[in-house]
């Protein structure tokens, strides 16, 4: 019976962790995305050549697959933890 509150803890610790993880998957995401739309506007506004849109699509690009790996261990981290 001892090992009731010690199970408990590192469930609320494995829940603290899916909780931070998904925030800062969310963060990435909105991040990537206004600063990508606020690349694209600058770079039209001060007439820069397409290249660096094009840059600013291959960052927001790999943001968004960050996110996308980090979303993948996340689901697969709440999988573990219901069984």
């Amino acid at each position: 019976m001892g090992s009731k509150p010690e199970q408990n803890v590192a469930a609320q610790d494995r829940d603290a962790m899916i909780a931070r993880k998904g925030r800062h998957v969310s963060l990435v995401i909105a991040g990537a995305m206004v600063l990508w739309l606020g690349a694209q506007w600058l770079g039209g506004a001060m007439g820069l050549p397409g290249r660096y849109a094009l840059l600013f699509d291959f960052a927001a690009l790999a943001a968004l697959i960050y996110a996308l790996v980090n979303i993948y261990q996340l689901w697969r981290l709440r999988q573990n933890s219901q069984g």
